[in-house]
């Protein structure tokens, strides 16, 4: 029987053979002819029907019923709708492109409609008819998580997971767990810069000092290593996904707090051409976005100092790294919105994300004897936990390898991965299915912050590195694991990328890398 996937046969037949007492305008009934429901369409996708009855919505294989009534779709005719709303960020440039070339790829022809300056359709038909239309709304990240969580949008273009008044809507509304189960795609990464003049009088600057420069009411370079003079400050607009996502990684989640000087502009090329030509004015931009101005390092107390580079943003090494996601509903999405999230990890559409100027998710390698920045910090943060003899191990275990920028991090005091390292771990399990390191040595290694006893962080970071495997292993259904070898090891706090000053510079330095040979 291809009748509803969701419940039992027993269950079924109660549901089929008792008579529904609301008004209804179609009738699901099986080939058979045995089993029928009624119910007010709600909804097809090509493939399944969704029907809302007496015991609330259901989902039913199209290929197992025959539909009648006034509501049943023209099967002959239909098109599959998809409404996407989310940062302009990503819906002025990004999906547009990633649409074109999805239709591209599947032979269809598209044709874009714009509406008006926020709202667009992608239509997508073959020799025949139509097959699709994708109506695309930039409006910002908090609008998307709400248009996701009424129904009205299918798929949210955002640039920070949900906050918890988000998720508490979404739970009071029957939207599901916004953050449970793969809700969420990375298609692409991008990094929050600080940006000056060319002239401008600081070389770098801490988190610490950049939240205080952004949030204090008569910011002043004198604070920051520079001039008695205050600082211009140019910002995204309130309630943007950008400002929204610097807000929550640096003034704290649920709270926007920019200094009541800053000027907020809509359009980042705005930000960039004022800070230009002034070189006492700070900026907020993106990686993708910088134009003709410097990004400033990010430093910390230790010494230890990162730029904003690509190799830094794949693998979430940089604070501010701001991944692109699409975020889908708990119910099920047409078939061809579900192809285009799954084209969303191919090849061609890291090729498109790249030539846009943001980072995409392809696995790199970079080898050994690239690490001289990370093992010189190393080195001089040794101690008495961190002894030569610990960086002797490290440098033996890794020596000849090659480190993924594949990297997985985990959430706030929890063992479970944060949604840029569960994308992660889907794709690397798509690499191992497709045979990419067959014959390769694989070693999961992990890392910890330096909180704590030397030993029990040793032995932390190499449980951490034994649930990543597992996770990787799980994921990849296909992969032929006889011809891969996989271990894990653990090196504690003996490797740290960031200082342990900041919340992030800990959260960060408590990782997994992969590396191969």
């Amino acid at each position: 029987m291809h009748l509803i996937r969701l419940f039992s046969a027993s269950i079924l037949t109660l549901l089929f053979t008792v008579v529904a007492a609301l008004a209804q305008d179609v009738t699901l009934t099986s080939r058979d002819g045995t089993l029928s429901i009624e119910g007010t369409l709600l909804g097809y996708d090509g493939e399944f029907y969704r029907v809302e009855t007496v015991y609330g919505p259901l989902t039913l294989d199209g290929e197992g019923v025959i539909c009648t009534g006034p509501g049943c779709p023209d099967l002959a005719a239909y098109v599959a709708e998809v409404r996407l709303s989310g940062t302009p960020h990503m819906a002025n440039r990004l999906l547009p492109a990633l649409l074109i070339a999805f239709a591209e790829q599947r032979g269809l022809k598209v044709e874009r409609q714009v509406t008006d300056d926020i709202s667009s359709s992608f239509v997508m038909r073959d020799d025949e008819r139509i097959r699709a239309r994708f109506d695309l709304r930039a409006t910002t990240t908090r609008e998307a998580y709400a248009d996701l969580i009424a129904e009205e949008a299918d798929i949210a273009l955002v640039l920070r997971e949900p906050r918890a008044d988000e998720e508490a809507m979404a739970a009071s509304s029957g939207a599901g767990n916004l953050v449970q189960g793969r809700r969420a795609r990375v298609v692409a990464l991008d990094g929050i810069v600080a940006v000056t003049a060319a002239d401008q009088p600081i070389p770098a600057i801490s988190l610490p000092d950049l939240t205080r420069a952004f949030s204090d009411p008569t910011p002043n370079w004198s604070a920051f290593g520079g001039p008695d003079l205050p600082v211009t400050l140019h910002i995204p607009l309130h309630g943007s996904g950008l400002a929204e996502a610097f807000s929550d990684l640096l003034f704290g989640k649920d709270r926007v707090d920019f200094s009541p000087v800053a000027t907020a502009h809509s359009s980042l090329e705005t930000i960039v051409d004022l800070v230009a030509d002034d070189p006492f004015a700070l900026g907020l931009t993106t990686l993708s976005e910088v134009g003709n101005v410097a990004p400033l390092p990010i430093s910390g107390a230790c010494g230890y100092t990162q730029d904003a580079t690509i190799a830094a943003l794949r693998t979430e090494d940089y604070p501010l790294t701001l991944p692109l996601m699409l975020f889908t509903p708990a119910r099920r999405l047409p078939l061809l919105a579900r192809e285009f999230l799954e084209f969303t990890e191919t090849q061609r559409a890291d090729l498109v994300a790249r030539r846009l100027g943001f980072v995409d998710q392809a696995i790199t390698q970079s080898d050994f004897n690239d690490q001289g920045n990370r093992l010189a910090h190393a080195i001089s943060a040794a101690g008495e936990e961190v002894t030569l003899a610990d960086l002797q191990a490290l440098t033996a275990t890794l020596q000849g390898r090659t480190r993924l920028s594949t990297t997985f991090r985990f959430e706030d005091g929890s063992t479970r991965l944060d949604v840029p390292s569960r994308e992660s771990a889907a794709r690397l399990a798509r690499a191992l299915e497709t045979g990419t390191f067959n014959g390769s040595d694989m070693l999961f290694v992990g890392f910890s912050d330096s909180a704590g006893a030397a030993t029990g962080n040793e032995a932390l970071s190499k449980r951490r590195a034994r649930t990543v495997l597992t996770q990787v292993r799980d994921l990849a259904l296909t992969a032929n694991f006889d011809d891969i070898i996989m271990d894990t090891t653990g090196f504690g706090e003996v490797l740290p990328i960031a200082c342990d000053d900041t919340d992030w510079g800990r959260a960060v330095n408590r990782r997994v890398e992969v590396w191969v040979k």
